[in-house]
């Protein structure tokens, strides 16, 4: 009997490969088709999805139209759609090879249609305007600020230079969003040190520094998920495809240049050093302090820190911890002075932000409230604490430190009431090479009901 049963998959597995191959094609087409339109339509001119900013893709106008919130929408729904058919593609083929003993879907979705397909999308938005956010510019006008007019960024908003400049103002404080301009940077030192450089090269030259940096984080991110799938016997074409062909991956955390690229890939050089090579103290050590780097660009990484520990049970990452933090306060204190380092007040300070797309905000429209109260902020830090004590006790008593970190800043982001698109990226590289997969599920669904909440205008009727 399981003769015959196997006889029949490697039969459907062959059957499989002759159509499976066209279609991964043909989502892939539909990945690059979505991403070029609203990368030209928002080239086009105007649009309350492109940012206010300077002229950088000039090049790419006259060939779209005026981007509009209906053809994002479907470009949205569209490259979500073909995302989730390659992901179904890659783990069918990976089933039906293990049982015919035949590759890990080699036919389907190979290492070069992988590597093509995430570099084409990519480089599609990396030559593109700004997309969605204008957090970039705040980037940028917190680097102007200590490197053009000798301000604080972490004791002044960007409305400090507002009058500046002999011709009224610094050239980047007309692109800031209008939720920045009185609040201090809530990044790290380390993050603030390394846009330093870009500030004196004008907005422009700013802009498109913050972009290289994203990509060459985004490409960073992907190598060391390769590295890390590989290590622990995962298929890393699939890992990397996950990630790099994620639409809120490539459109919205790269289209907006986001540091959170950056938080993510000194998060991944951290696992990586564990998991890719002999544990040695040296090497645990040194993840520790890529998490600390990591958290002195974006705070919220620092979240893999006990986890890492509790697994370990050793004294290299404690030291390595120790060791970080120390040369990190000293960078900041000198460079900052104490407002550098106060991490607690800029977190408590960015929790109190509430955005309509954060679930905390869903729901209570669900018992019909007008939205969160701060009796609703307290309740949410208290299960996320929770959240965190469980999973520090399971890592204690042997469960995976990669899954639970991946686990708590995936709580991290659905706890928040201030839920932006990029911040439910920060498990993914995780989740992806978690033994425990149910991480990934939970991951990737939690972005299918963000995308579902996006894409919810297209069910109004077109008045």
């Amino acid at each position: 009997m399981s003769v015959a049963v196997s006889s029949e998959r490697r039969a459907a597995h062959i059957r499989s490969e002759r159509w499976a191959p066209a279609l991964a094609t043909l989502l892939g087409l539909l990945l690059v088709a979505a991403a070029a339109e609203i990368v030209l339509d928002g080239a086009a001119g105007i649009s309350p999805l492109i940012p206010k900013s300077p002229q950088i893709a000039g090049w790419l106008e006259g060939v779209g139209e005026r981007l509009g919130y209906r053809v994002f929408l479907i470009a949205l729904l569209v490259s979500s759609a073909a995302y989730g058919g390659l992901i179904a593609l890659a783990a069918r083929a990976r089933a039906a090879s293990e049982d015919a003993a035949s590759g890990a879907g080699a036919g389907v979705v190979s290492k070069r249609f992988a590597i093509v397909l995430i570099a084409a999308l990519q480089l599609i938005v990396f030559a593109g305007p700004i997309l969605l956010s204008t957090d970039v510019f705040s980037y940028i006008a917190y680097a102007r600020m200590g490197v053009e007019h000798g301000l604080n960024p972490y004791t002044h908003g960007p409305v400090a230079i507002a009058g500046l400049c002999p011709s009224g103002c610094d050239p980047v404080f007309k692109y800031v969003g209008h939720d920045w301009l009185r609040v201090a940077t809530a990044y790290g030192p380390i993050y603030t040190l390394l846009s330093y450089p870009l500030a004196s090269l004008g907005v422009v030259g700013a802009l498109w520094g913050m972009k290289l940096e994203a990509l060459l984080a985004s490409a960073g991110t992907l190598a060391l998920t390769w590295r890390c799938a590989r290590a622990r016997g995962f298929d890393p074409v699939a890992a990397i495809l996950i990630v790099g062909a994620n639409p809120l991956f490539v459109i919205y955390g790269l289209g907006g240049a986001h540091n959170d690229l950056i938080m993510m890939l000194a998060m991944m050089a951290a696992v990586s050093l564990t998991i890719a090579g002999t544990p040695t103290g040296r090497r645990e050590a040194g993840a520790a302090a890529w998490v600390v780097a990591g958290a002195l660009t974006k705070a919220t990484v620092a979240v893999l820190l006990p986890f890492m520990i509790l697994s370990r049970r050793r004294l290299a990452p404690i030291l390595g911890t120790a060791a970080a933090l120390a040369l990190g306060a000293l960078i900041g204190y000198v460079a900052f002075g104490i407002h550098g380092i106060d991490v607690v007040a800029a977190l408590n300070r960015d929790a109190a932000f509430v955005s309509t797309d954060s679930f905390a905000v869903e729901i209570a429209h669900l018992f019909g409230k007008p939205g969160v109260f701060p009796v609703d902020h307290d309740l949410l830090k208290a299960g996320l604490v929770l959240i965190l004590v469980h999973l520090s006790w399971r890592t204690w008593r042997g469960y995976d430190w990669v899954a639970a970190s991946g686990w708590a800043l995936l709580a991290i982001s659905v706890t928040s009431t201030w839920l932006l698109a990029w911040y439910i990226l920060w498990p993914l590289p995780l989740a992806v090479i978690a033994r425990d997969r149910r991480l990934l599920v939970a991951t990737l669904a939690v972005q299918a009901l963000f995308i579902l909440h996006q894409i919810s205008p297209l069910l109004v009727p077109v008045q």
